[in-house]
């Protein structure tokens, strides 16, 4: 029997056997190997050793029968955990929230076997031996477990409803405009997705990847940058033309960040000591108010960091996830892919003149497409920090991604700092 074959053979036994007590030295034994062999091959296999994958499996079952209305105290015993505080204990651990965290959000996600996606991917016609692959982001994150690469050519993704079906109706839409677009394959029974406790979608992947980091801040940085806004103004125009299709959230900027975000950020300036001086707040509130009213408002794609706009040939190909699309000021776009960017700052040199270059690469190639208004012109540095408050306070008051403050609140520093240099590249790239 081949490797692969004997670890889902594993995997298979795992699932069946969750709430019983499995031991690594039991499995070895049944696939016929040393303890120290077996585990090196289950880790080479799942990315995870055998004690990690139980533990996920079995806190991720144990959540999903919590949700469906079951005593949380009698599950946690069922799956093996001595006390309620224990379970409570190793789900922090493994998912950084606590599980009332998780419970009171719209979706739990499902921790899937392969043998269970195999069984999903029976439903539509197509090679049925295909591996499946974990979808990992640019810096090596592996993109929570919705989300697959399934062969070459295939991408299965689960979520909640209305998150995939806005997602489906923005691809078609795309794709009926020319677009290069992860438009659903229907299934044999002629559906676009199957209809569970989430919604599964399977479609054809887009060709190309997400341009390496070297590449992003490399000598053609600017190059780079203005095709990153060129594809985005492109985008824009498309999303234009659909947006009465969609029928998206509409968001208002300069209320959401006064109201909320802003304040937030003040308390962490105080509390983590950021240095940021008062003037910085009421410029912001002052000045960004007096033009947010007059900045130009569409369906955006709210999510354009690097890792979601895919290259081929040094050109874009296309933009994949649109979940998160909603009405706003269309400069988000192009100032989110610059600060998606400069999230990744850490290690690069210079990033003080790197940086504003690939800014300046960005608008000036959106500029190019759709020319910016006086108002967008002004705007543009108050709608970086708009996204960095929003990121910073987000982050900091949800404890999965707690870890992802700090880093904004480093980001917001080094824009705050350096916004003359800023400004000057801006200047540059909307100059006629």
């Amino acid at each position: 029997m081949h490797t692969s074959d004997i670890i889902k053979s594993s995997i298979n036994y795992i699932e069946q056997n969750l709430k019983t007590n499995i031991t690594t030295e039991e499995l070895a034994s049944m696939a016929g190997y040393s303890v120290w062999h077996y585990h090196r091959l289950f880790v080479q296999y799942t990315g995870m050793s055998v004690s990690a994958y139980i533990g996920r499996l079995r806190l991720n079952r144990a959540l999903n029968e919590i949700a469906g209305g079951r005593r949380a105290i009698d599950v946690a015993l069922e799956y093996g955990f001595d006390t309620y505080a224990g379970f409570y204990k190793a789900f922090v651990r493994m998912y950084g929230g606590s599980p009332k965290n998780y419970l009171s959000k719209s979706e739990v996600s499902v921790m899937f076997t392969e043998k269970e996606l195999r069984r999903i991917l029976a439903n539509w016609d197509m090679p049925q031996d295909l591996p499946i692959l974990d979808v990992y982001t640019m810096d090596g994150t592996k993109v929570s477990g919705n989300v697959w690469l399934v062969g070459e050519d295939y991408i299965l993704k689960t979520g909640s409803r209305e998150s995939i079906l806005t997602n489906m109706k923005v691809a078609k839409a795309l794709a009926a405009q020319g677009f290069a677009a992860s438009t659903p394959i229907p299934a044999k029974s002629g559906d676009e997705y199957l209809d569970r406790d989430q919604i599964i979608v399977l479609t054809r992947g887009i060709k190309g990847n997400p341009l390496s980091k070297s590449d992003r801040f490399g000598e053609s940085r600017r190059e780079f940058g203005k095709k990153y806004g060129e594809s985005i103004a492109r985008l824009h125009r498309a999303l234009n033309v659909i947006e009465s299709e969609i029928q998206p959230y509409e968001q208002n900027l300069y209320t959401h960040v006064t109201e909320w975000a802003l304040p937030e950020v003040r308390k962490q300036n105080i509390q983590f000591n950021m240095g940021l001086p008062d003037t910085f707040f009421e410029d912001y509130i002052t000045n960004f108010c007096i033009l947010s009213d007059k900045l130009p408002k569409q369906l955006i794609h709210r999510d354009p960091n690097p890792s979601n706009i895919l290259f081929d040939d040094d050109e874009v190909t296309g933009f994949i996830d649109f979940d998160l699309s909603e009405h706003n000021v269309r400069l988000w776009d192009p100032c989110y892919c610059a600060t998606g960017i400069l999230s990744e700052w850490r290690g690069v040199d210079d990033i003080y003149i790197k940086w504003p270059d690939v800014l300046e690469g960005i608008i000036r190639g959106y500029n190019n497409v759709n020319p910016l208004t006086t108002e967008e012109k002004q705007a543009i540095f108050y709608v970086i920090c708009s996204i960095q408050m929003i990121c910073a306070a987000y982050f900091e008051s949800t404890d999965k991604y707690k870890e992802l403050a700090g880093p904004s609140r480093e980001m917001l520093k080094f824009i705050q700092k350096n916004e003359v240099h800023i400004r000057k590249a801006l200047e540059q790239a909307t100059q006629a």
